[in-house]
C-alpha cells in the first residue's frame, strides 16, 4: 500500500511512495501526529541521483522488519533536499557540528518540536567499518526516548540553542577592492594543481565559480596567471573522464585528482556553469576545444535535460542497469535477463567501454583506434576492467573523419544500454543558470536554437513560477507547480538568467521581471540594518535557525547570486538601492575572499564587475534585425569587461532604460559604453567598440 508520498511532485519522494515505511513529507502534520503520539521523528533527507541514497533505500526502507521498527517507534519524514534547501541547511548545520561532516543520506532524529538530539548520514544494514547497523541506531535511539527522555530534551535544547547563536562573521558593508582581489588570487595560486589543473586533491570538483572570477580577474588587470590556471584546468577537465566524450556535459565531480574516474551522476547546476564558463574562456582566448566543450554542453543540456514543458530536469543519475554484450550473455547464460542489461544497477555502466565492447561496436581496426584515442585498457580505468573515456596527451595526429565516425557508433551503441534514469522536477534556480548559459552560448556562437531553448525555459518559469506578485515556487514538475517556497538563490539565479535574456534578446520585459525578482531580495531576503541576506524569506516557514550561508558549494550562494543580480539590475537601470544592496552583500566577500578563495568563487566575480564599474553598454540602431546594429550588438555581448549588461533596441525605445537619450549618429547604429557615471564618445565601428571594452 503506497505511503503519503504517492502525491508528492518530487521525484526523489515518489521513488520512496510503495517503501513499507510509513512515510510523511515534511509538514506540519508530522509533527502533529508525533506529539499525539509521543514519539520522536526521523528525518531522512537525500536528493534523487545520489547513489548512497539510492543505497540505503533498497538495504534498510525496502526491508519489511526494518519499515516495522521505523513505524511502530517513530514518525519518519522523508525530504528531497533539492526541493527544501532550507531544511536540508538547517539540519545539515547541526550534523556538521556534531559529527564534524555531514553527507546524504542525511539521518537526524528530531523531538517534535523539531529540535534535533542525534545524527548521521548513511547506515548500513549491519555493523561494519565501526559503524553500527541502522536497526541499532533505531533500537538506541528508541531506548534513549523511552528511558532517557529528559536526558533527550536537554541534548536537543542545546543544539537548538547553539545554532540559533551561531552568528555569521559578516565582515563590513564595503565591497572587495583591488587589495582583497589580490589577496584572493594569491590563495588560489598556493592551492592550484599546476600538474592536474583545478584546486585541492581528491575528490576533485569542477572550480567553475572560481574560473568565472579568474576570467574577470584576467579581463580587467591582465594577470596571465589567473588566464592559465582557468585555460589548464578546462582543459584537463575536458580532456579527463569527467567530461563526456561521447555525449557532452560534465559528471559532477571526479574522485581521483586527475579528474580520470568520475561520480557519474550529471547535475542541471554544474553543466550549466560549465557551459557558461566555457563559453565565457573561449570569449577571452578563442580556444576551439573551449568552443566544442560550450556547444557539447548546451546540446547535452538540451537533447538529455529538457522536459516536454520547456524547462530543464535536475539530473541525471549516477547508477543504471548493467550492461552485458551479447558475447557475455551466450557465455553467462541469458534466461530471464532483458536484451542489453542484467537488471543490477551499478555506478557508471551507461559510459564505460571494455576493448571487447569496442570490438563488439567497431571492428578491429577501429576499436585499436578508438581505445588509442579514447584511453581504454585492458586494465582498465574503472572497476572490472572497464574504461572511463578520456582524451589522453599524445603526439599521435589522428584522422578527424575517421575519429568522427567512431563517435557516431559508439554514441548510438551506447544510446542502446539501458539509460540512467533522470529526475524531471524543474528547479528554479538551476534553470535561472541553464537560461544564462544557454542564451550566451546561443549568441556567442550563432545558434539561434541555444537561444529559443532559454527563452522557452523563461517562459515556463514565468508562466508556471511565479504568482501574481511575483513570488517564485521553488520547483515543478510535469507542468504542476510544487508546494514549496522559493528559497535566495531561485530568486537570484531566476534574475541572472532574465538579465542575460534581456541582452542578448533586446526584449526588455526580461529586465522587468528581473526588477521584480530582486525587490523581493530588498524587501524580503536582506537584513535591514547590516546588509545581510538569509536563504528564506522572511515571511518563510519558520524553522529551528533562519538559514544563512554565503559560501559558494556546488552552485553559487543564493547570498552572492543575489549580488550579482542586484548589481546587473542596478548597472540596467541607475537603482542606488539595488547597487547599495549588492555592495553591502559583498561584504562578506571582503572578509571570506583573502581566506578562503575557493569557496566565495561567484561573489569575487560579483566583486570584480563592481571593480570595474561594471561597463554599461547601449547599442541603438534603426532596427535590430539591421546588419550593423547586429554587428555592434554582437561585439558587446562578446566584450569581456566584467559584469558587462548590454541594452540594444531602436532610438526612443523605452524597453531599456539605457537606451533613453541615445540617438543613431549620422543615421546609423552606435554603441555607447558608460561607467561609473561617465561615458565614452559613441562609436559606430564595431572594432572601436571591442577595444572600448578591453581597456
Amino acid at each position: 500500500m503506497p505511503n503519503r508520498l504517492a502525491h508528492e511532485t518530487s521525484p526523489y519522494l515518489l521513488q520512496h511512495a510503495d517503501n513499507p515505511v510509513d512515510w510523511w513529507p515534511w509538514s506540519p502534520e508530522a509533527f502533529e501526529e508525533a506529539r499525539r503520539r509521543g514519539v520522536p521523528v526521523l528525518l531522512s533527507v537525500g536528493y534523487s541521483s545520489c547513489h548512497w541514497c539510492h543505497v540505503m533505500a533498497h538495504e534498510s526502507f525496502e526491508d519489511q522488519d526494518t519499515a516495522d521498527a521505523m513505524n511502530q517507534h517513530f514518525v519518519s519524514v522523508k525530504v528531497d533536499r533539492e526541493e527544501r534547501p532550507d531544511v536540508d541547511a538547517v539540519y545539515m548545520e547541526a550534523v556538521q557540528a556534531a559529527t564534524g561532516h555531514g553527507g546524504w543520506p542525511m539521518t537526524v532524529f528530531l523531538t517534535p518540536d523539531a529540535e534535533p538530539f542525534y545524527f548521521g548520514t548513511y547506515f548500513p544494514p549491519a555493523p561494519r567499518h565501526g559503524m553500527p547497523s541502522f536497526r541499532q541506531v533505531l533500537q538506541g535511539v528508541h531506548q534513549a526516548w523511552d528511558e532517557r527522555r529528559g536526558e533527550v530534551d536537554e541534548v536537543a535544547g542545546k543544539i537548538t540553542r547553539d545554532l540559533a547563536e551561531r552568528e555569521l562573521s559578516y565582515g563590513d558593508d564595503q565591497a572587495p577592492g583591488e587589495q582583497e582581489l589580490a589577496q584572493a588570487l594569491l590563495g588560489l595560486t598556493r592551492e592550484y594543481d599546476p600538474q592536474r589543473g583545478g584546486f585541492g586533491g581528491a575528490p576533485k570538483f569542477p572550480p567553475s565559480m572560481v574560473i568565472e572570477f579568474l576570467l574577470r580577474h584576467h579581463a580587467r588587470t591582465g594577470a596571465e596567471g589567473a588566464l592559465q590556471m582557468a585555460r589548464d584546468t578546462c582543459e584537463r577537465m575536458a580532456r579527463g573522464g569527467i567530461y563526456d566524450q561521447l555525449g557532452g556535459g560534465f559528471a559532477r565531480y571526479s574522485v581521483d585528482r586527475d579528474w580520470v574516474v568520475p561520480h557519474f551522476e550529471k547535475m542541471l547546476y554544474d553543466n550549466a556553469l560549465l557551459c557558461r564558463g566555457y563559453a565565457h574562456l573561449w570569449r577571452s582566448t578563442g580556444s576551439e576545444l573551449a568552443r566544442r566543450v560550450a556547444l557539447e554542453t548546451a546540446d547535452f543540456m538540451v537533447r538529455e535535460l529538457r522536459t516536454p514543458e520547456g524547462g530543464f530536469a535536475s539530473a541525471l543519475d549516477a547508477d543504471s542497469e548493467e550492461v552485458v554484450s551479447p558475447g557475455e550473455r551466450d557465455q553467462q547464460g541469458g534466461a530471464g535477463r532483458r536484451e542489453g542489461g542484467t537488471g543490477r544497477h551499478v555506478e557508471g555502466a551507461y559510459y564505460v567501454w571494455t576493448p571487447a565492447q569496442l570490438r563488439e561496436v567497431l571492428g578491429d581496426d577501429d576499436a585499436e583506434l578508438a581505445a588509442r584515442y579514447f584511453g581504454v585498457t585492458e586494465e582498465g580505468t574503472f572497476e572490472e576492467g572497464a574504461s572511463v573515456l578520456q582524451l589522453p596527451q599524445r603526439d599521435e595526429v589522428f584522422d578527424a573523419g575517421r575519429i568522427d565516425g567512431i563517435k557516431e557508433r559508439m554514441l548510438a551503441a551506447r544510446g542502446a544500454r539501458p539509460a540512467p534514469g533522470r529526475d524531471d522536477k524543474v528547479v528554479a534556480a538551476w534553470n535561472g543558470l541553464a537560461i544564462a548559459a544557454l542564451a550566451e552560448t546561443g549568441a556567442y556562437f550563432d545558434r539561434p536554437d541555444l537561444t529559443e531553448a532559454a527563452v522557452a525555459a523563461g517562459d515556463l518559469l514565468v508562466r508556471l513560477h511565479l504568482d501574481e506578485q511575483a513570488r517564485i515556487a521553488r520547483t515543478s514538475k510535469g507542468g504542476h507547480v510544487g508546494a514549496n517556497a522559493g528559497v535566495l538563490e531561485d530568486y537570484a539565479d531566476v534574475a541572472e538568467g532574465f538579465l542575460a535574456l534581456a541582452a542578448v534578446t533586446g526584449e526588455g520585459v526580461w529586465l522587468e521581471f528581473a526588477g521584480l525578482l530582486t525587490d523581493h531580495i530588498l524587501t524580503r531576503f536582506t537584513d535591514d540594518e547590516s546588509g545581510a541576506l538569509y536563504d528564506t524569506a522572511s515571511d518563510a516557514e519558520r524553522l529551528i535557525r533562519r538559514p544563512q550561508d554565503p559560501t559558494d558549494n556546488a552552485a553559487p550562494s543564493g547570498w552572492t547570486a543575489a549580488a550579482g543580480a542586484l548589481l546587473g539590475y542596478a548597472a540596467h537601470t541607475g537603482s542606488e538601492p539595488h547597487r547599495t544592496a549588492a555592495e553591502r552583500a559583498l561584504g562578506v566577500v571582503k572578509a571570506l575572499g583573502p581566506r578562503v578563495p575557493r569557496f566565495v568563487g561567484w561573489g569575487l566575480a560579483v566583486a570584480e564587475a563592481a571593480l570595474d564599474g561594471p561597463r554599461e553598454i547601449a547599442v541603438v540602431g534603426p532596427a535590430l534585425d539591421d546588419p550593423a546594429t547586429t554587428a555592434l550588438h554582437r561585439t558587446a555581448l562578446l566584450g569581456a569587461a566584467p559584469g558587462a549588461v548590454v541594452a540594444v533596441g531602436t532610438p526612443g525605445s523605452d524597453e531599456f532604460p539605457l537606451l533613453a537619450d541615445r540617438p543613431l549618429v549620422d543615421g546609423g547604429p552606435a554603441a555607447y559604453v558608460c561607467r561609473n557615471f561617465t561615458c565614452d564618445a559613441p562609436t559606430t565601428d564595431p572594432d572601436r567598440l571591442r577595444t572600448a571594452l578591453e581597456g
